[in-house]
């Protein structure tokens, strides 16, 4: 297992991320997993033998079983808490009131209180946003995770699911207050789904924020257990074929999975260990959220970290996933292109 720098911070965090959104049974308007306190800790177990230091959940997830789940397994593992690096998540709703969602600064206040509870710690290692609200103030809740962090809460915060702009602009905010700033993005990215390039990863690098992948088999669409038909139906037998989650182009991932048996076949893993492996390849992701109900899923997901791909086929897979121009990225080559931007030999010294 390789360790990396999670954005500028100090924080160092294995390249694969458990993530710990399959962890309970409870009903859920989120996803609907059912894996048992037993089963959550057997994964646990393993990731953390394999070498993972990094486990992400949310407060919504399972709603707030998956917390209930990790937090336990920790004290049966009997795992040092300065040995684990644990993430969750706050924003969505929890509740039916009014106030029971969102960043504002009573729910986020109540929601990182209660989550500390279920996982039985007194302070989490990174607090994110777990989606943008139309409603609540940036400030207000950029203020409330500043508190959140000074109260010793949290020891660092990320978000999740944020447009670039609006990154930027909370991290201005961030920097003119003198508050901490976000160190992380959690956001979707996959070897055939890269929209991500356009705007965020350039504004990621920008500023130094280390990206979290999430979903990064394109919820089991990379995974190689589906059929693709031409008319763009996926067939077999996951949570795919039941929820068709996260959006995606079916013949793009059709190609890319075409493009990966033989790598996988040639190194005697699975599809999933390439698509993944691509990831890690990819300079600005810190660490690569992976998700399993069984041993063998998670010990395919965890195989991806000895994987070296080739220089031809990273650009192989660069190709397939390569996305066109959209303005202003066009224009500007454009424009780069025609005027071009010379600088004049500099004078010699006299």
């Amino acid at each position: 297992m390789r360790y990396n720098q999670l954005g500028k911070s100090g924080l160092v965090v294995s390249e694969i991320c458990l993530g710990a959104m399959t962890f309970g049974n409870k009903p859920s308007a989120f996803f609907q997993h059912d894996l048992d306190q037993a089963g959550s800790t057997a994964l646990i177990r393993q990731a953390i033998d394999a070498g993972v230091n990094f486990i992400d959940t949310a407060n919504v997830y399972s709603a707030g079983q998956s917390e209930e789940f990790l937090g336990q397994a920790l004290r049966d593992i009997g795992v040092a808490r300065d040995q684990v690096v644990i993430a969750t998540k706050g924003m969505g709703p929890m509740g039916e009131g009014p106030n029971d969602g969102g960043y504002g600064r009573y729910h986020l206040m109540n929601q990182i209180d209660a989550s500390l509870d279920r996982l039985g710690l007194d302070h989490v290692d990174l607090y994110q946003i777990h989606g943008w609200d139309p409603i609540a103030p940036m400030e207000e809740g950029l203020r409330a995770l500043e508190d959140i962090v000074r109260s010793g809460r949290a020891r660092y915060v990320g978000v999740s699911n944020w447009a670039a702009w609006q990154i930027a602009r909370a991290l201005g905010i961030a920097e003119r207050r003198g508050w901490d700033k976000f160190i992380s993005n959690q956001a979707f990215y996959a070897v055939s789904g890269r929209e991500l390039e356009r705007d965020v990863v350039p504004m990621m690098q920008s500023e130094g924020l280390g990206l979290m992948v999430w979903s990064p088999l394109i919820g089991g669409l990379l995974s190689g257990k589906y059929d693709f038909g031409e008319d763009g139906t996926v067939s077999g037998e996951g949570r795919r074929a039941k929820l068709d989650f996260p959006r995606a182009d079916k013949q793009l991932a059709a190609n890319a999975v075409a493009a990966m048996r033989p790598m996988a076949a040639a190194r005697d893993v699975s599809v999933a260990s390439i698509a993944l492996a691509w990831l890690l390849h990819q300079p600005v992701v810190g660490s690569v959220i992976v998700g399993a109900k069984r041993a063998d899923q998670l010990a395919q997901n965890l195989a991806a970290s000895d994987i070296e791909l080739t220089s031809d086929e990273l650009a192989t897979l660069d190709e397939i996933g390569r996305l066109d121009d959209e303005y202003p990225a066009w224009a500007l080559k454009a424009q780069l292109h025609r005027h071009g931007f010379r600088v004049s030999p500099r004078r010699p010294q006299s």
